[in-house]
């Protein structure tokens, strides 16, 4: 596979084996070191961009971002989320969570594979976790907003019952002859008509 390495070096491109790439990717993310090896050279990257081909869903390219480790950087790390929510539990409500990732700063060796999202504190209808109530590991920091939501809980929706219509009849619609109704006033009967014009006869 085809990719490019920027940043903290000189830039270059490169390219990888598949399978290799794709566990690579797999278990780091984009929020953990991988060791890129160039010519026997070890070098600290992280997955900056990775390009899927849109109908095969395979990796067809991939930006490599490489970090120097006396600096801090910035990059996406997913929330965990964890725990039951006694609201979603008892009450009958809907987890809603918006965000799975959040950006982060730190040096790299602090990097986080994820962030714990603790959802047992979601106890009634409408409760919220933000940004600012993520319990955060020493030396780093959430650059989003503090008010952010990353989880909430809200009421089930009722359903409507829609209703059919009731048939009516069509407009302008003469109602059936019942069964056995005597002939309209002023006509007759077939039979008595056929006797009448015998008499005459």
């Amino acid at each position: 596979m085809p990719c490019v390495v920027y940043g903290n070096v000189e830039n270059a491109t490169a390219e990888c084996a598949e399978s290799a790439l794709k566990q690579a990717f797999a278990k780091a993310g984009e929020s953990t070191l991988v060791e890129l090896d160039i010519q026997g050279k070890k070098l600290p990257v992280l997955f900056h961009a990775v390009d899927l081909d849109p109908v095969s869903d395979r990796i067809i390219h991939v930006d490599f971002y490489a970090v120097d480790m006396a600096k801090e950087v910035e990059t996406h790390v997913p929330l965990r989320f964890e725990g039951v929510s006694p609201a979603v539990k008892d009450l009958g409500g809907i987890l809603v969570t918006p965000v799975t990732h959040v950006t982060v700063r730190c040096l790299p060796k602090d990097l986080p594979s994820a962030l714990a999202v603790d959802l047992s504190t979601l106890a009634t209808m409408h409760a919220v976790l933000s940004v600012k109530d993520l319990v955060l590991p020493q030396n780093i920091t959430v650059v989003d907003q503090p008010d952010a939501v990353v989880a909430t809980v809200q009421e089930p929706r009722e359903e409507e019952v829609v209703e059919a219509p009731a048939a009516t009849p069509s407009e302008g619609a003469a109602p059936a002859a019942e069964a056995g109704a005597a002939p309209a006033e002023g006509s007759a009967a077939p039979e008595t008509a056929k006797k009448e014009k015998e008499k005459k006869e």
